[in-house]
Order: structure tokens, then sequence, then C-alpha cells
């Protein structure tokens, strides 16, 4: 039974991948810090949960692993401007420190989720080959990391970057601050639903059960020489999304879906932030394409929602929670004594 390390386990991606590898056989080393909980991944008898960080984690994990998923990432713009140093630190330098240990370690394959920010803004529908142009904290931690991971890829260990698309639909450790993810939920909340002028903007998207199913196809891919070193646009060419008709699409299903009505409302001046992504390789070379489209992740949602089994909580927006994290550990610092708040640590004496 081969085992695979999945760093950033417990996080969105990491809690609908695990147990898909799982379903397929594998055995599962799952590292996080579980900032969002433990019980987000359930029990199963090839799991182990390795509460850790990935910036120090042992190098006795390595230890017997086949495949490394280094998913574990400050995961999005705004929280990589906030917390700029971790994002370095996790992003970039833990992740060439984790290639590295599974290369020491005989690891024989070595997944890198990277992402299409990288791209920037261009004019022109970019692939693996064009210019990048990271703009945020995110996307340039990304790319160094790239830069040094690549390099480490010989015959006896591949590594593969796989740059995503932006992600979306449901997950355990939900997120409403994912474009659809969000749009769905402002609209099903409050029947309104703010665009960005002029609406004719692209941006690329996927879902992220397709993501997984993507990540799995690389790691059971058995042609090393036509993805060794290599980088992959994850998504599909169709869903490339204008704003606008991403908006009217989350706004009509939401009206289907619950009866509600939902106001599109303009706002801003044009929004010249545009690009779109060719994902012609990922399906020329391992026949990849994904299944899903923005309908399916919307409607899934609307769902879960009715049925309240999710809902938008601090937990559902990464920079808000971190953020909570912060002040409360600074708080415990601040008011802690003798190992403890109220309950202490300390010897009777005699009265």
């Amino acid at each position: 039974m081969e085992k695979v390390l999945v760093t950033g386990a417990g996080g969105y991606i990491g809690s609908v991948l695990v147990p898909k590898l799982l379903e397929r056989g594998y055995k599962v080393k799952a590292v996080d810090r579980f900032f969002f909980g433990m019980e987000k991944l359930k029990p199963h008898p090839n799991l182990e949960l390795i509460k850790e960080d990935t910036r120090v984690m042992p190098e006795e994990i390595f230890k017997g692993i086949d495949y490394i998923v280094d998913l574990v990432a400050i995961s999005n713009d705004p929280t990589g401007e906030r917390f700029n140093e971790a994002t370095w630190q996790i992003n970039h330098y833990s992740r060439v420190r984790t290639a590295k240990l599974g290369k020491k370690f005989g690891v024989k394959k070595y997944i890198f989720p990277s992402s299409c920010s990288i791209y920037g803004f261009q004019e022109d529908i970019v692939d693996e080959n064009s210019p990048v142009n990271p703009l945020t904290t995110y996307a340039k931690a990304n790319f160094q990391a790239e830069k040094d991971i690549i390099p480490l890829a010989d015959k006896n260990f591949t590594v593969v970057v796989l740059r995503f698309s932006t992600v979306f639909g449901y997950s355990p450790r939900m997120r409403f601050d994912l474009a659809i993810n969000g749009m769905t939920y402002g609209a099903w909340k409050t029947g309104r639903l703010p665009l960005m002028r002029d609406g004719s903007q692209y941006r690329p998207f996927v879902h992220i059960e397709d993501v997984s199913e993507a990540v799995i196809k690389f790691l059971e891919f058995s042609d090393e020489t036509k993805i060794n070193g290599e980088i992959f646009n994850v998504g599909g060419d169709e869903l490339n999304y204008q704003i606008g008709e991403l908006g009217k699409i989350v706004a009509e299903l939401v009206e289907k879906e619950t009866g509600k009505s939902v106001d599109i409302e303009w706002y801003g001046d044009p929004d010249k932030r545009s690009y779109r992504v060719s994902f012609k390789k990922i399906k020329n070379v391992i026949n990849w394409t994904p299944k899903r489209k923005a309908e399916d992740g919307v409607k899934e949602i609307i769902q879960k929602l009715e049925s309240g089994e999710i809902d938008k909580t601090i937990q559902t927006i990464t920079l808000d929670w971190y953020t909570e994290l912060e002040k409360w550990y600074n708080l415990i610092k601040e008011l802690e004594m003798y190992g403890g708040i109220l309950n202490i640590k300390f010897e009777k004496g005699d009265l």
C-alpha cells in the first residue's frame, strides 16, 4: 500500500482530496496545524493525522513516503498581505524544504499546487510558457517556490507544478472568501450581488472536486518523462468566465433554487484586470479535463445553505479567522500567569 504525505491536509482542498486518496487505497499522512479543526477529516484506518508545522516538521515524517502533495499555504491575496512574513515562510521556504527532504528520503513524486495568479493580469490568453507577472505576496511566494523546486527534478524524483485556477465548490472546510462561493452566499443571503464594472473581465475557475481528481491523475500517471519538471495549468478553457456572465449564472440559479429575487449591483470604475488561461497542455498530455462548471458549484452551495449544513462564519473567511487567532493568542499571553488564567499551577501552603 503506497503512502502519500499531504501537507495542509485539513484545509479547503485537503479535506476533499484526502478522502479521495483513502478511497483509492492509499495510506495518508495528513500534516496540518489544524487551525480549522481536526474533525474536517473523518477517522480512517489508513489515515494518520499529524499536528505539525511544515516549516519545522521532523525528518522522520518523510520515512516510507512514496508521494507528496504539498498543499500547505497561506491561501489568498488579502491574507498574504496581512501575514506577509508567514506567507513567505510557508508558501516558499517550507515547500522547498519539504521537496528537498522528500528527495532525500526517496520519495518518488512531489506535486506542488501553485496558482494561476502568478500570471498577474494580461491581455493575451496565457499558457505555461507565457511570461508571469506575480503582483501579490501570495503570487510572488508561489512563483519563487516554483523556481526553487523544479530544478530538484531528476530521473528518481518527479516534480510536477500545478497552477490551479480559482477554486470553487463545497468543502468540509468551507470558504466563502473565494469568488464563486462568496458570490453565491451573498446573493442567497441578501438578494444583492455587487459586481465591479464593467463585467467583461475574465477569470479562470475550477471546481474543488475536479482539482482533487486532477491531483490523483498526476499521482497515478505512469509516463514520468511527460510530466517531470513540467508546469500544468489546472482548469478548463470553458471555465474562463467573464465576471458579468458569472454574476448572471449565480443570480439566476439563486432565484431558481430559492424563489428569491436577486439584483446585480454594479460599482466602481471599469476593472481593467483581466486574464484568460489556456488548459490545452493538461488535456493533451494526461488527457484530463474538468467535469463540472460554475452552475454545479453554485447549486451545491445553495442546497447546503438551504439545508443548514453550512453557513458563513468567521472560520469561513480565512483572513478573519487567522486575525482572530492572533488576537486571542496575544490576549492569552498577556493574561496568563503560572500556567493558566483562572486555573493555575501552584502548591497550597499551610494556612
